[in-house]
């Protein structure tokens, strides 16, 4: 994958006011570690799985399978693994069950609905639109947002239409596709301020940490205090393109990295990085938000911001709001799996909002995760992981919000967690923490 080296250089740090809140305490159990619910004997009933396991039994099975594999999702409330095949293919039918999946039979292999894709790249590249593959319908989602009207939308409804019946939906969003402003455990540079997004371990052993790429277009050098010294430089970054994405080394070679994820008082540790799979229950931490759930939509998706298009993300229905980007995409039992980029909506109606995949942005920056743990296509997982000692919330200023584009003009992005270089930042949150009978707690 491609990536583009920005030189360290010296930047202007902004000077301004920090508002401080108080994050509320969200305590996060451990995960089930039950791994295999079929094991009484019958071979063909699917295994009762973690996300993360399944994830991993999805990527086995699309090597398995070759052009009878049409995609695969998680089931969360039967805790299974749901894999699409192509009619006829009876022999891999046979491979996926005794593998512990669940057989679902469809008509489009995901040959054809990959070249359908690359229909609308080619005839539709309309800044304000995305598609991604939806293995649950077998079908590829596309979205239009707000601003996509008149000529523009006739001409995305054509394309869409000329795909065939049955390869493809149109969806219509209330909002506006934007990179996401401002940031949970903040970074600033050159009047923007963007958010960690997770720990690492650079080529060369270094500390350091993965953000959204388009946070360096504010500046190469940031601090964890707004007008404070700067504590980590731009080492590389890619926006738009093939990902959304940004490595920034600790200027002190000594400082302690933590890897792990704040959620408003108590913290989740990080040691694993995972792939994404349709319909996985995924966290996501913000400034702005506070804590926001959801679930994984679509795999590999195309999304055409203002800036530019950028590829291979992550789609979700989990909310967000300026002041959300760049911060982490996490799972229950402490997987990294996203960085947050952009979308549309907000934490009030709904929306959708899309991550870059961690495992794509470690190995393009040659990175490890955190303390050791997975690096480039991190291995799924489904080790638990509990609730560990605090790390700073982040900071959110009420003039730091903007939309796409804006972070040139002193705005920032990011949401957050790993405290920059271990220190506590000033908490905040907007009472928007999530719940649900997970133990992470949500209220919209």
């Amino acid at each position: 994958m491609s990536h583009k080296r920005i030189p360290k250089r010296k930047a202007a740090m902004a000077v301004g006011g920090v508002v401080a809140l108080g994050a509320a305490a969200i305590l996060l159990p451990n995960a089930n570690a039950s791994q295999d619910g079929a094991s009484d004997g019958v071979a063909a009933a699917p295994k009762t799985l973690k996300a993360g396991d399944a994830s991993d039994l999805a990527t086995r099975l699309a090597g398995t399978l070759g052009d009878a594999y049409a995609g695969a999702w998680y089931d969360g409330e039967d805790k299974q693994l749901v894999v699409n095949v192509v009619r006829g293919e009876n022999t891999m039918a046979l491979k996926v069950r005794s593998a512990g999946a669940e057989v679902r039979w469809v008509d489009n292999s995901m040959t054809e609905l990959e070249a359908g894709a690359g229909t609308l790249k080619s005839e539709a590249t309309i800044p304000g639109t995305s598609w991604a593959v939806d293995p649950r319908t077998n079908k590829i989602l596309v979205t239009a947002d707000s601003t996509v009207t008149g000529d523009k939308w006739d001409q995305l409804e054509s394309t869409v239409e000329n795909l065939g019946s049955g390869m493809a939906t149109l969806k219509k969003s209330a909002g506006t596709f934007r990179t996401f402003a401002s940031g949970g455990d903040a970074i600033f540079a050159g009047g923007a301020r963007c958010s960690l997004g997770f720990n690492v371990t650079a080529g060369d052993g270094s500390p350091a940490f993965l953000t959204a790429g388009h946070c360096a277009a504010a500046g190469d050098q940031w601090s964890d205090q707004q007008g404070g010294e700067p504590i980590a430089t731009v080492d590389q970054a890619l926006f738009p393109g093939a990902g959304d994405f940004a490595l920034l080394t600790y200027d002190d070679p000594a400082t302690e990295a933590p890897s792990e994820v704040n959620v408003g008082g108590q913290t989740v540790p990080v040691v694993q990085a995972a792939e994404a799979t349709v319909g996985q229950q995924v966290f996501r931490m913000g400034s702005t938000t506070g804590l926001a759930d959801g679930q994984v939509l679509g795999l590999n998706a195309t999304v055409n911001y203002p800036e530019g298009t950028v590829t291979g993300l992550i789609q979700t229905d989990v909310c967000a709001e300026p002041g959300d980007s760049g911060g982490s995409l996490f799972t229950q039992d402490g997987l990294a799996i996203g960085l947050t980029s952009g979308g549309s909506g907000d934490c009030t109606v709904g929306g959708e909002t899309f991550f870059q995949p961690v495992t794509t942005a470690l190995e393009a920056v040659g990175a490890t995760l955190g303390d050791g743990g997975a690096g480039a296509g991190g291995q799924a997982g489904g080790q638990e992981q509990g609730a560990g000692q605090d790390v700073g919330d982040g900071e959110a200023g009420a003039d730091d919000q903007a939309g796409a584009g804006d972070q040139a003009d002193g705005q920032g992005v990011g949401t957050g967690q790993d405290g920059a270089g271990g220190q506590d930042g000033a908490g905040t949150g907007s009472g928007r923490h999530s719940g649900q009978d997970s133990g992470l707690s949500r209220t919209h």
